[in-house]
C-alpha cells in the first residue's frame, strides 16, 4: 500500500475505485481496513482513499497525546501530500469526530461530510465506557484481545451475538489478522476520545453532512443526535432501528444503502 509522509510522520493508506475522492476515516483502534464491507459498493461511484490514522495500522505511532484537531489538521495535510484538494470525508465514531474538526478547521477539504455513530463532546457516561475500555487493553495480552472482549458486546446487538454466531467469529478472526497496535497508541487514541469537544467547532462546519446512529447503540446514542443536527446547519438525520454502534459491519446492505443515498445526491 502507498505511504506518504505528512509533517515527518508516515502515512499509510489504500486507495480503490475511480470517481470523486471519498475519505474513509477508521475509529477507534482500528486501520483502513475496518471499511473492507463498504468497499466493494462505494468503489463503484467514488475514488476510495481508506487511511491508517497516525498511532494505528502501518501509519507511524508517535508519543502521546493525541487530539482530533491534530488528526484533522493531519488529514489535510495528507490530503494535500497525494495531490487531493477537496474530498467526500466519512467517519465512524473517532473518525467521525476527527471528520468534523477537519470540516470546522479546513472546510475548504471537505465536500460532504459523513458522521457514523458520533458526537459532539464527551460525557460522563462515554467517560465510563472509555474507562472499561483502557482498563481491559491494559490487562489483557494485546489490545486486539481487549477490541474482541471489551469493546466489541458494546459495539454490536446481541441479536448478532445469538443468531450469527460464524460471523461474530470472523470479525475476531478478521482483528486479529490486522496489523496489531500498540498498547501505548490505543491509550493515546482514548485520550483524544475523551479530551474530544466540538461543540463550538459544529457551527463552522459548512459542508453538507450526513448523521447517522444505531437506534441500539449505548455509547453514542441518540442523545447526541440533536446536539449534532442543531449544531450543523446543513445536515440530514438516518437512524437504523435494528443496529447498535457497528452497522456498518452488522448490517452493511442497509448502511452502504443509506449511506451512498446522501453521497450519490451530492456528486458533481
Amino acid at each position: 500500500m502507498p505511504q506518504v509522509d505528512v509533517d515527518g510522520l508516515t502515512i499509510n493508506y489504500e486507495v480503490q475505485g475511480e470517481g470523486e475522492p471519498l475519505l474513509l476515516v477508521p475509529y477507534l483502534g482500528a486501520d483502513n481496513a475496518c471499511y473492507a464491507f463498504q468497499l466493494p459498493a462505494y468503489t463503484e461511484q467514488f475514488n476510495c482513499i481508506s487511511v491508517d490514522l497516525p498511532g494505528s495500522g502501518e501509519s507511524d505511532k508517535p508519543a502521546g497525546p493525541y487530539s482530533m484537531e491534530a488528526y484533522a489538521d493531519q488529514l489535510s495535510g495528507f490530503l494535500a501530500a497525494i495531490g487531493i484538494e477537496r474530498a467526500h470525508v466519512a467517519g465512524v465514531s473517532l473518525g467521525a469526530a476527527v471528520g468534523m474538526h477537519l470540516a470546522a478547521r479546513h472546510p475548504e477539504r471537505v465536500k460532504t461530510l459523513s458522521l457514523h455513530s458520533s458526537w459532539h463532546r464527551t460525557d460522563e457516561y462515554m467517560r465510563a465506557v472509555l474507562g472499561l475500555w483502557r482498563g481491559a487493553a491494559g490487562a489483557g495480552p494485546t489490545v486486539a484481545d481487549a477490541v474482541i472482549g471489551g469493546i466489541f458486546p458494546f459495539c454490536f446487538t446481541p441479536e448478532m451475538y445469538v443468531e450469527r454466531p460464524d460471523f461474530v467469529q470472523a470479525l475476531d478472526d478478521f482483528v486479529r489478522g490486522r496489523p496489531a497496535q500498540p498498547l501505548e497508541a490505543f491509550l493515546a487514541q482514548t485520550e483524544a476520545v475523551l479530551a474530544h469537544d466540538a461543540s463550538s467547532a459544529l457551527g463552522q462546519i459548512k459542508a453538507p453532512t450526513l448523521v447517522t446512529f444505531g437506534a441500539h447503540d449505548v455509547v453514542t446514542s441518540t442523545r447526541f443526535a440533536e446536539p449534532l443536527t442543531g449544531g450543523i446547519a446543513n445536515s440530514e438525520l438516518v437512524v437504523f432501528d435494528h443496529l447498535s454502534h457497528a452497522g456498518l459491519h452488522e448490517d452493511p446492505d442497509a448502511f452502504n444503502a443509506a449511506t451512498l443515498d446522501f453521497l450519490s445526491r451530492h456528486r458533481g
